[in-house]
């Protein structure tokens, strides 16, 4: 910038990463040289992110302060805390002195200062007064019910209320058929969903699936996709060569079986609005137009290969969140990645499609602005080659 032209790329305009073994509790540092040249991308889409975080201290910090933000509804703020935890994520060194992220982007003068903060004390002050503050912590446990968003819990903070119990058992309040069966199997939904319940669901979603259209593909989606051990809720990605008509009554044909095994708890059938010549959309952290699913399971414990869950006295079941995708064959690679997250590297791989590339990328195509086509593709692969990006793993996106 300062030369006004563009010049020839030196040392200095690279990011020199230590190994610092003594302060790292890294064993992969053993196969590092103790000097590697790296430049980090300000895009998630061209960081591999695994679920190896070695500055927890700081990224935990960060998505306290996004999710407050996310509270407050201050989007710029959100998205300045997301981008730094996620860039903090993907290095594959810890952070022990401010000289360690020089040339890191993404970090700011007031993320800098917060980073600071915990490397000289070991906490943050703002991190500290989020969480003490009442109105952070009752958004917290408020939209911890299922079928609550931000709008319910300003109500209910406005009017006074501060534990689930109060809200609960106050006659003047109406509740959406969602939230009843939210407060319902609160601690069910609250508590974890481990791998082998996920795949648990994932082996009855594929016998009523298949039941009526042979030919499915289904995938699990989502953070188990990303190599999570546990989650809050299991998505899933149907898609089919065959006809549209038969995708369109698998869905309905899949509640009512499960409805006729006493199954289903809740669920909410979302209908297509799926519109070729409105694609791709403007906005670029829309839902997606596929028809869906959105449902609470009722997973009895004998199906899990865990002797935990067959150990809990009373209950032999406990309910789970799930959501179904139906997705049209031509459209499934771009749907799969959408699905598959995370939700910041999701940001990011558009971000970059748009400003890149001249692109527009969503759950449902990617368009060259500049060519006026839409690229088609069979697969993640093609996806990230027609964005000019090196493919990266599912497990690699925990952006």
């Amino acid at each position: 910038m300062g030369a006004g032209k563009p010049v020839e790329i030196t040392g200095k305009h690279q990011l020199v990463v230590r190994a610092d073994y003594s302060a790292t509790p890294n064993p992969d540092f053993q196969k590092t040289p103790p000097l590697a040249v790296k430049k980090i991308s300000q895009y998630a889409c061209q960081r591999r992110t695994t679920l190896n975080n070695y500055n927890h201290i700081f990224t935990d910090a960060f998505e306290i302060l996004a999710e407050n933000s996310e509270f407050k509804e201050n989007e710029d703020s959100y998205v300045t805390f997301m981008r730094a935890a996620s860039v903090l994520k993907s290095l594959p060194f810890t952070i022990i002195s401010m000289k360690d992220t020089e040339g890191i982007p993404c970090l700011g003068n007031k993320v800098k200062c917060i980073i600071e903060e915990i490397i000289e004390d070991g906490e943050s002050s703002e991190v500290k007064a989020v969480l003490n503050d009442e109105r952070y912590q009752s958004f917290k446990l408020f939209t911890s019910v299922f079928g609550v968003g931000l709008k319910t819990s300003e109500k209910w903070f406005r009017m006074g209320f501060r534990s689930l119990s109060k809200i609960m058992s106050d006659k003047t309040l109406t509740f959406t058929k969602m939230q009843k069966a939210g407060f319902l199997y609160y601690e069910d939904l609250v508590s974890c969903v481990t791998r082998a319940e996920a795949e648990a669901v994932g082996v009855l979603v594929k016998e009523a699936v298949w039941a009526f259209l042979p030919d499915a593909f289904i995938t699990m989606t989502g953070g188990f996709r990303r190599g999570k051990k546990i989650g809050h809720d299991v998505d899933f990605l149907i898609t089919s060569p065959g006809s549209a008509e038969d995708e369109e009554q698998v869905l309905p044909k899949v509640i009512n079986l499960w409805e006729k095994k006493g199954l289903l708890l809740y669920y909410d059938l979302v209908e297509s609005t799926f519109e070729k010549f409105k694609l791709p959309s403007r906005q670029v952290d829309t839902l997606d137009h596929f028809q869906k699913c959105f449902l609470i399971f009722k997973l009895h414990h004998q199906r899990v290969d865990s002797g935990k869950s067959n150990q809990q006295e009373g209950k032999t079941w406990k309910a789970i969140r799930v959501d179904l995708v139906m997705c049209p064959y031509e459209n499934r690679a771009f749907a799969l990645l959408g699905w598959t997250g995370s939700r910041q590297f999701e940001r990011d791989i558009r971000r970059y499609a748009t400003h890149e590339r001249k692109m527009m990328l969503d759950n449902h195509a990617l368009y060259d602005k500049t060519k006026r086509i839409f690229l088609k593709a069979e697969s993640e692969e093609e996806i990230f080659a027609h964005l000019g990006l090196d493919y990266i793993e599912p497990w690699e996106r925990n952006a």
